[in-house]
C-alpha cells in the first residue's frame, strides 16, 4: 500500500470523537471488548471443564493432558493469525476478515454451549481457532490504519485499545466463571457466544461512519492467475493432509504427544519462515529490511514474556484451584475469578502508562528498553510466586494475595511490552505485509504457548520452586541482555521511535 493511500485512509477517518482520538477507535475498542469478553470468558472455565470429572459436568481428562491442550489451543489460536493476516492482505481486506472471524468465533462458542462429547469439543476449538485468526490480528491492524505514522497519539491510542481488550477480559471471568463453575459449564459458554454476537452487531452498524476507508483496502491484492494457483495448491494440500491424518492415526504415528511436538516445531519454524520471506521479498525496501532485523530481538523477547504471562490460564489457574486458600472468612472464592486479576490491573494502570508515554514525549524509553522492562517484570512475577512454597512448603495452601501480587507484577511488564509491541509492529511492518506482520507479532504468543505445552509437563508440587525459579531467572537474564543491546537495535529501526 502506497504512502498516498495510507494518508487517504487517515483523512477518511474522523480524527476527533473518542477521548481526543479518531472516532474509529470507538468501533474498534468495543468490537475487541466483546470479542475478548467471549474469549476470556470461555478460557476462564475451559481448563477446569477439561479436567473436572464427568459427574461435575466436565470432560474428565487427565490434568496434565488438560494443561497441555490448553497451551496447544492457545498456540493454535495465535498461529492461525497467519491465515487471517494473509487473507486480509491478499483477498479480503481487514474489515471483512474481522467480520467473518467474529462469525466463526460465535459458532465455536455455540458448539461448546451444546452438551456433547469430546468430538464436539474439538469442533468448537477448530472454529474458535480459525475465527480468532481472522479477527485478532486484523482488528489491531485497523487501529494502526486510523493514525498517521507521525501521530504522537499512536502509542496512547493502542494503550486505550488495550484497555478495551482487558475490560472485556476482566468482566467475563467474573460472569462466565461464576455461572460456569457454580452452575453449568455449557451455560457459561453460551454467555460467551452472546458476547461475540453483540460485538458483531456493533462493528457492522458503526464501521461505515467511524472507520471510513480503514480496513476496506486490500494492500497487496492477488491477480486472477495467482488466485487460481493458490486455491489449487490449498485444495490439494487439504486433500493430502486429510489422507495423511487418516493413515497416521490408525498406525499410531499421530498421537497427542506427537501432535504437541509438531505444534512446537511449527511455533518456532513459522516465525523463522515468515521473517525470511518478508526479508527476501522484492516488495521489501532496504529500509524495511533493516527494520525487520530490529524486530527479531523484540520478537524473541515477546516469546519469553508470553511464555510466562500465558501460564496464568494454565499453571497459575491450577495453582489457584489446588494450592490456594479459597475459603476466607466464610466467603468462597472461585478459582476462575483469578483470571480477572490481569485485566483488572491493566484497566487500572493502563491510563497511567498511556498518559506517561504522552507526557514523556521524546524523552520516553526506546522500544527495546520498554521490552526489556517487560521481561524484567515477567521474571519477577514468577520469582514472587515461589516464595510461599519456600517458607511454608508445597503441601500447605497459600494466601491468595501471593497470586494477586504475581498477577500485578506481570501486568507492569505487559504494559511495557504488549501495547508497545502492537504499535511497534504497525511502524516496523513492510508496506506490502502490513496485516501479515501483525500476524507475525501474534506468532510470538503462539510460539510461547507451543513451548509451554512441553514445559507445563514438568510442573508438579515437588518441582514447583525449581519450575518458577528457572523460568523467572531466564526472563530476568534476557531482560538485562536486551537492555544492554537496546541502542544497537534502535539504530536498525531507521528513524522509528
Amino acid at each position: 500500500m502506497s504512502n498516498e493511500m495510507k494518508q487517504k485512509i487517515v483523512e477518511s477517518v474522523p480524527q476527533k470523537g473518542f477521548f481526543g482520538h479518531p472516532k474509529g477507535l470507538f468501533t474498534l475498542f468495543f468490537t475487541e471488548f466483546w470479542e475478548r469478553f467471549s474469549y476470556y470468558g470461555m478460557r476462564a472455565i475451559l481448563v477446569f471443564y477439561m479436567y473436572y470429572e464427568v459427574s461435575k459436568g466436565g470432560l474428565g481428562l487427565d490434568q496434565t493432558t488438560a494443561l497441555s491442550i490448553m497451551s496447544i489451543y492457545g498456540s493454535l489460536v495465535y498461529m492461525s493469525g497467519i491465515i487471517g493476516g494473509w487473507l486480509a492482505d491478499r483477498i479480503l481486506g481487514t474489515s471483512k476478515a474481522v467480520f467473518y472471524g467474529g462469525i466463526l468465533i460465535m459458532l465455536g462458542h455455540i458448539a461448546l454451549a451444546v452438551p456433547g462429547n469430546l468430538i464436539l469439543f474439538f469442533i468448537s476449538m477448530v472454529l474458535i481457532v480459525l475465527g480468532t485468526g481472522l479477527l485478532k490480528p486484523n482488528v489491531s491492524s485497523v487501529v494502526g490504519d486510523i493514525y498517521s505514522e507521525q501521530d504522537n497519539r499512536r502509542d496512547s491510542g493502542f494503550s486505550i485499545f488495550y484497555m478495551g481488550i482487558n475490560l472485556g477480559g476482566f468482566l467475563s471471568p467474573l460472569i462466565v466463571g461464576e455461572i460456569g463453575m457454580k452452575h453449568d459449564f455449557h451455560l457459561g459458554f453460551a454467555i460467551a457466544a452472546i458476547g461475540m454476537f453483540i460485538g458483531l452487531l456493533l462493528f457492522v452498524f458503526t464501521k461505515k461512519k467511524n472507520l471510513g476507508l480503514a480496513g476496506t483496502i486490500v494492500p497487496n491484492p492477488m491477480t486472477a492467475t495467482e488466485k487460481r494457483k493458490t486455491f489449487t495448491i490449498v485444495g490439494l494440500s487439504a486433500i493430502i493432509l486429510a489422507i495423511a491424518i487418516a493413515v497416521a492415526i490408525p498406525m499410531g504415528l499421530l498421537t497427542f504427544d506427537s501432535f504437541v511436538a509438531l505444534i512446537g516445531i511449527l511455533g518456532i519454524g513459522l516465525p523463522i519462515l515468515y521473517f525470511t520471506v518478508m526479508y527476501r521479498s522484492k516488495k521489501t525496501s532496504s529500509v524495511e529490511r533493516s527494520r525487520l532485523l530490529a524486530y527479531i530481538p523484540l520478537f524473541i523477547a515477546s516469546v519469553m514474556f508470553w511464555a510466562i504471562q500465558e501460564q496464568g490460564s494454565t499453571i497459575l489457574a491450577n495453582y489457584a484451584d489446588k494450592r490456594t486458600q479459597l475459603e476466607i472468612a466464610g466467603f468462597s472464592i472461585s478459582p476462575a475469578w483469578f483470571q480477572s486479576l490481569n485485566p483488572l490491573f491493566i484497566i487500572t494502570i493502563a491510563p497511567i502508562f498511556a498518559w506517561m508515554w504522552v507526557k514523556l514525549g521524546k524523552r520516553q524509553p526506546t522500544i527495546p528498553q520498554k521490552f526489556s522492562f517487560g521481561l524484567l517484570f515477567a521474571g519477577l512475577s514468577f520469582i514472587v510466586i515461589l516464595i510461599p512454597g519456600y517458607f511454608a512448603g508445597t503441601d500447605a495452601l497459600v494466601n491468595p494475595l501471593w497470586l494477586v501480587l504475581s498477577y500485578f507484577i506481570v501486568v507492569l511488564g505487559e504494559l511495557c511490552l504488549s501495547p508497545v509491541g502492537l504499535s511497534a509492529t504497525t511502524k516496523l511492518a513492510p508496506a506490502a505485509f502490513s496485516a501479515q506482520t501483525m500476524s507475525l507479532w501474534f506468532l510470538s504468543n503462539a510460539a510461547a504457548q507451543a513451548i509451554n505445552a512441553q514445559v507445563v509437563k514438568f510442573y508438579t508440587p515437588e518441582t514447583e520452586m525449581v519450575y518458577f525459579g528457572i523460568i523467572g531467572g531466564v526472563s530476568i537474564l534476557l531482560a538485562v541482555i536486551l537492555f544492554l543491546f537496546a541502542p544497537k537495535i534502535q539504530g536498525f529501526m531507521k528513524g522509528i521511535k
